[in-house]
């Protein structure tokens, strides 16, 4: 079979995105596959747009549990990219920690002494000037919602695409909560750590599918950072968005998820979950 002129021009795209990460990070999520591999199956669905490779870019995505991550990461392998993050100076400056996020080619944000509104004027800055897409989860934390719809969120991813112009792609995705407990927010000793252990294995002799779904870019060209509500239409955009490309993920399962994952708190309501 021929290869088509665009079909190619897009693998010489992705390999090229791939070429340009640094080798730790390309190490890093090299290991990252294999270890999803052996826990679960990957089913993708959708593309991340080719033309968007090697830019700036906000890939926002639902929070479901601690491993989904790591799903995301090597999802995003396969679309010919590996996402960065933005760091605060503190994790980018460990000891050891900060070493590997350097060379790792994550975005640096210093913030020392500034106010919130400083330091979000510094994390546009850096987002205008970076190469590789970002990925961010709007919600804030793994969604509490008893039926795992995405929560409401925060505007904040909203008004640095608008205030940096940079396009947001987003991801839906379903599964990734079966392989790991949402256990505790501290960890104190080996009772907090049990909990992820042992959902662990269970995980990998139970074999869930780890569904992701690349969605198009959200189209918020109609709006802009200055204009007052303009944020929240962004928001709302972008969380329908990810709700929209989660519903046929979880088809069977539209009202409570199948798995139960006693430690994880039901406090929160989804405000996007679909009616009937």
């Amino acid at each position: 079979m021929v290869a088509l002129r665009g079909d190619g021009d897009r693998a010489t795209r992705r390999k090229k995105a791939i070429h340009d990460t640094p080798a730790v990070w390309r190490f890093l999520t090299a290991v990252d596959r294999v270890v999803v591999r052996a826990v679960g199956t990957l089913e993708i669905t959708g593309e991340f747009p080719p033309h968007l490779l090697g830019k700036p870019v906000l890939v926002a995505a639902n929070h479901i549990g601690m491993f989904d991550p790591m799903v995301i990461m090597a999802a995003s392998g396969t679309q010919g990219f590996l996402p960065r993050f933005m760091l605060t100076a503190g994790l980018i400056d460990a000891p050891v920690v900060g070493w590997f996020l350097r060379k790792s080619g994550h975005l640096r944000v210093d913030r020392g002494k500034a106010n919130i509104i400083e330091a979000f004027t510094v994390a546009i800055d850096t987002l205008r000037t970076a190469r590789v897409p970002l990925l961010v989860y709007p919600e804030g934390r793994v969604t509490l919602d008893p039926g795992m719809w995405p929560e409401k969120g925060k505007t904040g991813v909203a008004r640095m695409a608008l205030g940096a112009s940079v396009p947001v792609v987003t991801i839906s995705q379903w599964g990734a909560h079966e392989a790991v407990y949402w256990g505790s927010e501290t960890v104190s000793g080996w009772k907090d750590v049990k909990p992820l252990l042992t959902s662990f294995l269970r995980a990998m002799r139970r074999r869930p599918v780890f569904k992701v779904h690349f969605g198009g870019e959200v189209d918020l060209s109609d709006l802009t950072a200055g204009k007052p509500g303009d944020a929240m239409r962004a928001h709302k955009r972008i969380m329908q968005a990810i709700t929209d490309g989660l519903v046929p993920l979880r088809v069977d399962e539209p009202d409570m998820p199948a798995f139960h994952d006693p430690t994880r708190p039901t406090i929160a309501k989804s405000p996007w979950k679909p009616t009937a």
